[in-house]
């Protein structure tokens, strides 16, 4: 399998008074089909930054950044957009589900993206809420679930189109621990089915799941 992710010599930074302050620093890395990568590394090591960069939320970065051989650094920003629709589900800490939205609704946006037919979106939404036991819940809106509840339901519409590539900050982060390790069981079923996997985690448990972790400290790399 070849790469799905390279990135060569990104670097993020803010202008600071006169000077500038760097988040990223000289990134290099390349992430294969079928990986499972965590990123690990202190509080302000840069984690969330390059997984925003990777999940095309960040666009102001200087370097180099292809994904599935498209220059994502040189794409207009419709052409990205559409590429981040179609190719990656995105589990957030703080769950970004649509709060006017029932859980079916906010588990049928993704589909709706990838034109997915209405009769087969309804057999999709209906394998999830199985999969996931939220059937119970899918008419409630995201406030009238527990945190834990929200965070089940942000992991099956990130899951439910079948991404290419999960992008997940810190997924389990809200989470008991019992839930933490369904959400890990079910990532690794999903890797092993051939779904790329970029974790940004504190945990050396969540880190054991994935096939290799990759170190920042203060926006590098460490070897």
């Amino acid at each position: 399998m070849g790469a799905l992710i390279r990135v060569r010599n990104v670097e993020k930074s803010y202008a600071h008074g006169p000077g500038q302050t760097f988040v990223l620093r000289r990134i290099s890395l390349d992430i294969d089909e079928g990986d499972f990568v965590s990123i690990m590394g202190p509080s302000g090591a840069g984690k969330s930054t390059l997984l925003h960069i990777l999940g095309m939320h960040d666009s102001a970065f200087t370097g180099e950044y292809h994904l599935l051989d498209e220059p994502i650094h040189d794409l207009p920003p419709r052409r990205r957009a559409d590429l981040a629709k179609q190719t990656i589900g995105f589990v957030f800490q703080s769950y970004h589900l649509l709060d006017d939205m029932t859980v079916y609704e906010n588990l049928e946006v993704p589909l709706t993206y990838r034109n997915v037919r209405r009769a087969e979106r309804q057999g999709m939404i209906a394998d999830v809420l199985d999969r996931f036991q939220i059937v119970g819940k899918k008419d409630l809106y995201p406030n009238q679930l527990s945190g834990g509840q929200q965070q089940i339901v942000a992991v099956a519409r990130a899951v439910i189109a079948r991404p290419k590539l999960i992008l997940a900050d810190e997924p389990t982060g809200n989470l008991h621990s019992s839930q933490g390790k369904e959400i890990m069981d079910l990532f690794k079923k999903l890797n092993e089915q051939g779904t790329t996997i970029v974790q940004v985690t504190h945990s050396d448990v969540n880190a054991g799941y994935g096939r290799r972790i990759v170190k920042l400290s203060d926006g590098w790399l460490v070897a």
